[in-house]
C-alpha cells in the first residue's frame, strides 16, 4: 500500500463504512485527548469523523476496537503522560491483534517522537501530526488493505472545513478560527508543530456560530493560537475585532468568548469591541507571562510591560473593574529576583482576577531550551508560591466588589463539594455557585451575588 497514491478522501471514508459494516457488531472508539482546547476541538472532529465511519464510543479502553490518543507537546511532561499510557496498553494490543491504536496532535508532529514510536511502541498502527488528523480515513483505508504501520507528519496548509465535529456539551461550543502561530515565542513549540497561521474565511466562522446559536448553543468559545492576527492572511484581510463586530450581529440568547489573546496585536479596537458588543463576554484574558522586560525580550514576546499596562489602562477607563485573567510563568531561564518582583509588581498593578501560572518548563527544540539557566528549582518553586499568595489576596479583594450586585451565570454542572448546589460562570467568567436544580444546566440565570471567596462568589437566583 502506497501512502502517496491512496484514494480521495470520500473515497477512503466510503470504503473504511462498507468495512466497519461488515463488523458483527458495531465497533467502539476510545478517544482520549491531552492538553489544551484547540486539542479538544480537532478531537471532537475527529469524532465526527469516527462516527461518520461507523464507530460508536466507549469510556472502557478494555472495550475498544480502535484507540485513538489525541496528544499535547507543550510540555516533556505531558509527552512522558502519553509514553506511560502507550505502553499501559500494549497487553491490550497483545490480547486482542485486530485492536487499531492511533496518536495523533502536536506530540506526533515532531518528528523525533514519530520516530520513537514507530521504534519503540511497534503496535502502534498510525501516527498523525497535528494538522493531518482529517486524514484519519485515508489512514485506517490503507490499514484496512494491509499496512502495518501508516504515518502521516506532515503540516498541511489547508483548513479540515468537511469534517462535523461530534460536540461534547450541549450548550458550550468551541469555534477554531484560525491554525497555526506565526510568533515564535523562545519558550514554545507550537509553530512547530501546528504551522504558520492559516485563518478560516469569516463567512464560514459566522455560518458555524450561526447554526450553534439556532441549535440552541449559550457559550462560543472562538479559537486560535493568537485570534488577534486573524484575518491578516486572508486575500481580503479581515480584523479580529471586525469579525466580532459581524458575529455579534446574529440574534440570539449567546455569549461569545475567544482565545488566545497576545497582547502584541491586542488593538484599541478589540477593547472597544468588548465593551460595545452585547454578545460579547465582558471578560479579556491577555496572557502577560512576566512582568520584566528583559524576560519578555528573551522570550520573544514583541511587547513591554508598558504598552501591555497601556492596554488594561484603556480598557479600564472605559470600565474600571473590567474582568483580566493572564498566563505567567515563574523561573524562565536565569530570571532575576528583580525580575520576578517586576512580576509581582505587575500582578499588584493589574490586579487580575485569574491566573494561570506555571514553573518554567524547559521543552526540547525551542530556543529557550538552549538558554543558561542558573536558577535553581527549589527557588522557582519558592517563587511560585508568592506569587499564588499574592494572587489570592488580590482575588478575595476583587470578588467583594460583586456582592449586592446581580451576575448574568450561564449554569454549567453541580458543585462537587456542596451537594444540591449548581455553579457556573458570568460573563465576566467569575466562578459562582448557587442553591437550584439540575435542570437548569445549559440555561442563563440571574444570581444575586451574597458572598465572595478567593476562588468563587456565592448567591441565590432572583
Amino acid at each position: 500500500m502506497d501512502l502517496e497514491n491512496l484514494p480521495s478522501q470520500e473515497e477512503c471514508i466510503e470504503e473504511v463504512r462498507k468495512w466497519i459494516a461488515a463488523y458483527p457488531e458495531q465497533p467502539f472508539a476510545y478517544l482520549h485527548t491531552f492538553g489544551c482546547q484547540q486539542n479538544v476541538a480537532d478531537s471532537e472532529k475527529l469524532a465526527g469523523l469516527l462516527k461518520q465511519l461507523g464507530y460508536g464510543f466507549t469510556e472502557d479502553v478494555t472495550k475498544a476496537s480502535l484507540i485513538l490518543y489525541n496528544t499535547c507537546a507543550v510540555r516533556e511532561n505531558a509527552e512522558d503522560r502519553v509514553f506511560g499510557t502507550l505502553g499501559s496498553i500494549k497487553k491490550l494490543k497483545q490480547e486482542n491483534p485486530a485492536l487499531i491504536i492511533c496518536v495523533t496532535g502536536c506530540m506526533t508532529a515532531q518528528k523525533q517522537v514519530a520516530d520513537k514510536i514507530k521504534k519503540s511502541y511497534r503496535y502502534v498502527d498510525i501516527v498523525l501530526g497535528s494538522s493531518a488528523f482529517s486524514r484519519l480515513a485515508q489512514m485506517l483505508y490503507a490499514h484496512m488493505h494491509g499496512l502495518k504501520y501508516a504515518q502521516d507528519i506532515e503540516i498541511y496548509t489547508d483548513i479540515p472545513e468537511d469534517l462535523t465535529p461530534l460536540r461534547e456539551s450541549s450548550f458550550k461550543a468551541a469555534v477554531p478560527i484560525m491554525y497555526g502561530c506565526n510568533n515564535f515565542c523562545t519558550y514554545c513549540i507550537v509553530p512547530y508543530v501546528r504551522g504558520r497561521e492559516r485563518s478560516r474565511q469569516p463567512e464560514k466562522i459566522i455560518e458555524e456560530v450561526r447554526k450553534l446559536i439556532q441549535d440552541g448553543y449559550k457559550e462560543i468559545m472562538l479559537l486560535g493560537q493568537n485570534v488577534n492576527s486573524y484575518g491578516k492572511d486572508l486575500e481580503t484581510p479581515v480584523s479580529f475585532p471586525e469579525l466580532l463586530r459581524e458575529i455579534d450581529k446574529i440574534p440570539g440568547e449567546y455569549w461569545i468568548r475567544f482565545m488566545s489573546s497576545h497582547p502584541k496585536d491586542a488593538s484599541p479596537e478589540l477593547m472597544d469591541a468588548l465593551v460595545e458588543c452585547e454578545h460579547l463576554a465582558k471578560h479579556l484574558h491577555l496572557p502577560v507571562q512576566s512582568g520584566s522586560n528583559t524576560i519578555l525580550k528573551r522570550m520573544n514576546r514583541c511587547y513591554t510591560v508598558e504598552k501591555y499596562l497601556s492596554q488594561v489602562n484603556y480598557i479600564r477607563e472605559k470600565v474600571p473593574d473590567f474582568s483580566l485573567t493572564t498566563d505567567l510563568i515563574v523561573g524562565f531561564p536565569d530570571e532575576s529576583e528583580e525580575d520576578f518582583q517586576a512580576t509581582l509588581n505587575m500582578i499588584k498593578k493589574v490586579r487580575y482576577d485569574n491566573m494561570y501560572s506555571f514553573i518554567y518548563s524547559k521543552r526540547t527544540g525551542t530556543k529557550a531550551a538552549l538558554m543558561p539557566d542558573s536558577i535553581p528549582d527549589s527557588e522557582k518553586s519558592q517563587r511560585m508560591q508568592r506569587l499564588l499568595a499574592l494572587q489570592r489576596e488580590i482575588a478575595v479583594e476583587n470578588n467583594q466588589r460583586f456582592i449586592g450586585r446581580t451576575l448574568t451565570v450561564l449554569c454549567d454542572g453541580e458543585s462537587r463539594k456542596r451537594p444540591g448546589n449548581m455553579t457556573g460562570r458570568s460573563s465576566e467568567n467569575i466562578l459562582v455557585e448557587f442553591a437550584g436544580t439540575p435542570d437548569l444546566i445549559g440555561t442563563f440565570v440571574k444570581i444575586k451575588v451574597t458572598e465572595s471567596h478567593n476562588n468563587m462568589v456565592c448567591g441565590y437566583i432572583l
